[in-house]
């Protein structure tokens, strides 16, 4: 039987080498990298695009605008910030809230795939364009693309609007609630394929990786992702 805490300790190991990195131009700003937040093992994984600046003040990712939206819109579903794993394609801000570069993108990509692995997640859902580009590339635009999911390897993916989106266009938040009923008719009904064997690690309990931590997000600004 697998250690149930083998893929709590690996991700924590994975976290702390994320705070750490200086694989590109982006550690030189920061006030610190965020790596992700939730449980170990989680039925569904959220991947945005990367942290804005309360996120860097406070290391934890959607916890401003953005993330308040993120919470209500998943309360709506049935679902807690708890219940999921959330990241983003790169792991430190960009100046200004700048788009990520393709080198930047590169240089997390280990990080991001590896988070794949430990996780195990049955249905990633991917908020905005430059996490749709990331894991499912030349599938979108997502303004076509979006609430309807695409199944590779196993797992299930799950384009959506970024929150952000809507709290800049106001007209897109009916959309992205409709993109989140979507998501939660598919939890309940879709198909549940097996998730693809880690590359490395077990399965393990859904401990989550905070424990301990306060999660409340603080008021602050999330970075525009769309």
């Amino acid at each position: 039987m697998a250690d149930p805490g083998s893929a709590l300790e690996r991700l924590r190991v994975l976290h702390a080498q994320i705070r750490a990195c200086t694989g590109c131009r982006l550690h030189v700003g920061r006030t610190q990298a965020v790596p992700g937040a939730g449980p170990s093992v989680a039925r569904v994984m959220i991947v945005g695009e990367a942290p804005g600046a309360t996120e860097d003040s406070v290391g934890r990712p959607f916890v401003g605008q953005a993330g308040r939206l993120l919470d209500t819109l998943l309360e709506g579903i049935g679902l807690a910030r708890g219940d999921v794993y959330v990241t983003n394609v790169v792991k430190c801000r960009p100046p200004a809230n700048r788009d990520p570069e393709p080198d930047e993108v590169e240089a997390c990509r280990p990080y991001l795939d590896r988070q794949l692995a430990l996780i195990r997640p049955r249905i990633v859902v991917l908020l905005g364009r430059h996490a749709l580009e990331r894991l499912l590339p030349g599938h979108g635009p997502i303004s076509r693309v979006h609430g309807q999911p695409v199944i590779r390897a196993g797992v299930t993916y799950f384009p959506i609007f970024h929150p952000a989106a809507a709290l800049h266009n106001r007209g897109l938040l009916s959309e992205l609630e409709a993109d989140f009923r979507a998501l939660a008719r598919y939890l309940e009904s879709g198909p549940a394929p097996e998730a693809p064997p880690p590359s490395t690690a077990p399965a393990s309990s859904a401990a989550p990786v905070e424990a301990g931590v306060d999660t409340s997000p603080p008021p602050g600004h999330q970075l525009r992702l769309f």
